[in-house]
């Protein structure tokens, strides 16, 4: 362990030492996180710690345990809970790649090599806390592995439909979606005596159902593999995905064996000035010294300098699960918020003048969301940009024209860049200010490429994904090329491009091949194999062998070698 410095007290505590420097004989929650402990907004440990602190608990961190010894009681054992995550992705994508290897290297592990996250790291880290400690405070589940799993759901790696992941790690509670007030919430309800099962955005489990709440099917009934428990699965998931937006969902129950998993309705989203809150809060923008001391953290350097504008997606592709996990209503934070943090970063001595992303997962949607779903909830028979962007979204790009222009006037910066993935169909529905956004984005916020995101050419294969045709792509393309060339910038448009997903056979990607060449003029570098995580609805697509939407037979490539030669198809050189 690092000694103790005024540095590292400013951190959330994560040594025994640090702990005696602030007097604390004991704390209310401890954290433990498969990443390294990175104190950011943009770690989900961390702002969960820091909100939990703002509220007046004492919170410590434990950061990548060690699985052979007592590390997991350095901190000894917290009054109210344990808060457990696997980290920023789950363990399982973050261990193996779409073709099953195991991955050598781990951004958000010190030093980079892949050694410190177990496999299915949720349910380790909570059997070694009941190892260490036999009748202790609750186990609380978060984070995106719990709460992906947090019903029945198909895991690839295993090739099977598992149970909860609350009761196959035993834990008393899973908070799920970004949680910065349940968890704040079950900490009051432990502190004071109070029964924490009613409330919103909290599962547990039960021996018995609440009446009003809808019964999912049964695990036992989605288990299996013939065709009636893959037709029951689906139904188990659209009633799952159907149920998640909060002014619209009903409480949920699933029977596994002889116990329930209980879900009760989602959280709202937090409101702008909630938001603001949370990433106003004492985030000392670095690793803990214990984890740099084991090496740089690569995770860290990417993020250094970017800054989140907004969360939740309304895209919904199907092979996406921020639809479920952040929610599909975008909540954005205020033009003050986000200069103040711009601001702030400018003022760091290791500030070169250049921002290297604000955005979300999707950069455009900062400021635009539909006047109806915040009143009434999402919409039950439409989505909000497939198969087109619905005009009931009203989408306007002057709000983030306003911001960026706020954020390159302030005083030292050179430029700031829109890194993440810009939405080309929601610039070209965009009357009044899409031309003028795009225009300002190539002029001033373009570093070197801007990503598209097209994923494919292939109408049927993009139908299953839920992304738009090729049409937007190409006048998008053409737009972004006419200005690069106006603004006089060495510029130019980089492109994703998924294979073997659910519906995507050889010869679609050799006509994605053709279409590159031909309309893009290039083979695209970015290009990944399908992966079937937890709560997408292309994982349904897999499982299944079914097009959910249709009801039609779906292909889906399941030999490893031949989902290798799909990729290969745009990788594999000019010639095949």
């Amino acid at each position: 362990m690092p000694k103790v410095s005024a540095a590292s007290s400013r951190f959330l505590p994560a040594t025994p030492a640090e702990l005696k420097q602030r007097g604390w004989d004991r704390l209310d929650v401890i954290l433990i996180t498969g990443d390294a402990s990175i104190d950011s907004p943009f770690s989900g440990t961390a702002v969960i710690g820091r909100v939990l602190e703002a509220a007046g608990f004492r919170v410590g961190i434990i950061a990548q345990p060690d699985l052979s010894g007592d590390d997991i009681g350095r901190l000894g054992e917290p009054r109210l809970f344990w808060g457990v995550s696997g980290g920023c992705v789950d363990s399982m994508v973050a261990n193996y790649t779409a073709s099953g290897k195991k991955r050598k290297q781990d951004d958000h592990t010190p030093g980079g090599v892949n050694d410190r996250r177990p496999d299915r790291a949720v349910i380790v880290y909570a059997n070694l806390i009941r190892a260490a400690f036999k009748q202790t405070c609750p186990i609380v589940l978060g984070g995106i592995e719990a709460s992906l799993r947090r019903i029945a759901h198909y895991d690839w790696w295993s090739n099977a439909v598992r149970r909860s992941i609350l009761l196959d790690a035993k834990a008393d509670y899973l908070l799920y979606g970004m949680a910065e007030r349940s968890v704040v919430e079950l900490a009051c309800c432990l502190r004071d005596g109070r029964d924490a099962r009613g409330l919103r955005g909290l599962c547990y489990a039960a021996s018995t159902k609440p009446e009003d709440y809808l019964e999912l099917p049964p695990h036992e009934e989605v288990a299996g593999s013939t065709p009636a428990h893959k037709r029951a699965f689906t139904q188990m998931f659209r009633l799952f995905y159907d149920n998640n937006d909060p002014l619209t969902a009903h409480g949920l129950a699933q029977r596994h064996g002889t116990r329930w998993l209980i879900q009760n309705p989602p959280q709202p989203p937090l409101t702008q000035t909630e938001l603001d809150h949370v990433h106003s809060l004492d985030y000392q923008l670095d690793a803990h010294p214990a984890d740099r001391q084991r090496g740089a953290v690569r995770a860290w350097e990417t993020i250094a300098f970017s800054i989140a504008s907004h969360r939740g997606c309304y895209g919904e592709c199907n092979f996406c699960a921020i639809a479920v996990h952040q929610g599909r209503t975008v909540t954005w934070r205020s033009r003050q918020s986000l200069v103040d943090e711009a601001r702030r970063l400018t003022l760091r001595p290791d500030f070169k003048g250049r921002i290297h992303d604000v955005g979300g997962p999707t950069a455009n949607m900062y400021g635009i969301e539909c006047r109806k779903k915040l009143d009434k909830g999402c919409c039950s028979d439409r989505r909000c940009l497939f198969p087109s962007v619905c005009n009931n979204l009203g989408v306007d790009h002057s709000e983030q024209l306003r911001l960026l222009q706020e954020l390159r006037g302030l005083p030292g910066m050179k430029q700031v860049a829109v890194s993440s993935g810009i939405r080309c169909d929601l610039i070209l529905s965009d009357q009044k200010n899409g031309l003028n956004y795009l225009r300002q984005v190539v002029r001033h916020h373009v570093s070197g490429q801007m990503k598209a995101a097209p994923e494919h050419c292939q109408p049927q294969v993009l139908a299953c994904m839920g992304k738009p045709g090729k049409d937007s792509l190409l006048r998008f393309r053409d737009l972004f090329q006419r200005m690069t060339k106006e603004e006089g910038l060495p510029q130019f448009l980089t492109y994703y491009m998924i294979a073997a997903h659910p519906g995507c056979t050889q010869a679609d990607m050799e006509e994605l091949r053709r279409f590159c060449l031909r309309e893009l003029k290039m083979l695209p570098k970015q290009v990944q194999i399908f992966t079937p995580t937890p709560s997408t609805w292309s994982t349904v697509m897999w499982w299944t062998g079914e097009n959910p939407f249709t009801g039609e037979r779906c292909f889906v490539e399941r030999d490893s070698r031949k989902r290798e030669r799909q990729k290969e198809v745009l990788t594999g050189g000019e010639k095949k």
